[in-house]
């Protein structure tokens, strides 16, 4: 009897090793080239993500870009000023070489937008109650092109309302935080490239996180609201400044669940 147990778990070993070798012969590189689907110029700096492994890559002078795949990956092409796409790593894309993917120039329609002065006395005293008070506590950093950053609202009032949602068992942030883990694991991939923090740092759609987090963006402003950030925030903030928030509000969630 042991010898049978002893020979079934060999050949299970046997073919555990044969499937793991069999994903590392999978997992290729893909080089492909990016252009402009209109005037078929290659364009460089364009972001290419694979949203399976959190890996990015970029184009270069030639817009031709490198990254890591096995079929059935998904690749996020990102440019300001175009359409993003997502398209399927196929089995054609890696038999045959430099595939070419092409990018969609966003047509933009500008609204009229109405500028609306402070109605100054010339009183200092008057006209330091008129103008409107940001309570976010937000600051700079020398040297970094920022308009600043936020570090949430530390007030006791604030603290009390975040503790309790954080214990409520229906609360959204619980949900989320304590019950989609692999989503928040991927915050720690994405903050570890330096490509996707790169470009998460030149975008405010928040079409990027939204991709690679795999949730809306309903849920981030819900999550942010959860942590005590403001509108402005929520409203002004690029990519990159979410993702530290959102990241620094898991950590003091996992910190309190302690």
């Amino acid at each position: 009897m042991s010898f049978k147990i002893f020979n079934g778990l060999i050949a299970f070993c046997l073919l555990y090793s044969n499937m793991a070798l069999t994903q590392d012969i999978e997992r290729q590189i893909l080089r492909g080239t990016v252009e402009n689907e209109v005037t078929e110029i290659i364009m460089k700096s364009v972001h290419v993500l694979n949203l399976n492994t959190i890996v990015g890559s970029i184009t270069d002078e030639k817009g031709v870009f490198e990254i890591e795949v096995k079929p059935n990956d998904t690749l996020y092409f990102s440019y300001l000023g175009y359409k993003s796409f997502k398209v399927a790593v196929t089995q054609d894309m890696l038999k045959f070489e430099n595939p070419k993917f092409k990018l969609t120039v966003l047509a933009f329609a500008l609204e009229e937008v109405v500028l609306r002065p402070y109605q100054l006395t010339g009183y200092l005293a008057i006209d330091v109650k008129n103008v409107p008070l940001n309570p976010a506590g937000r600051y700079n950093i020398q040297g970094l092109p920022s308009s600043g950053y936020e570090a949430g609202n530390r007030n006791r009032s604030s603290i009390s309302k975040a503790l309790g949602s954080l214990f409520n068992p229906a609360d959204f942030l619980y949900n989320l935080f304590g019950k989609n883990p692999k989503q928040m694991r991927k915050l720690k991939m994405m903050r570890a490239d330096d490509e996707i923090k790169n470009l998460l740092a030149s975008k405010f759609d928040r079409e990027v996180l939204i991709e690679l987090l795999g949730i809306n963006r309903v849920n981030i402003e819900e999550i942010l609201r959860n942590c005590n950030y403001s509108k402005d925030f929520i409203r002004e903030a690029n990519d990159l400044q979410i993702l530290e928030a959102i990241s620094g509000c898991y950590e003091e969630f996992k910190i309190l669940q302690l």
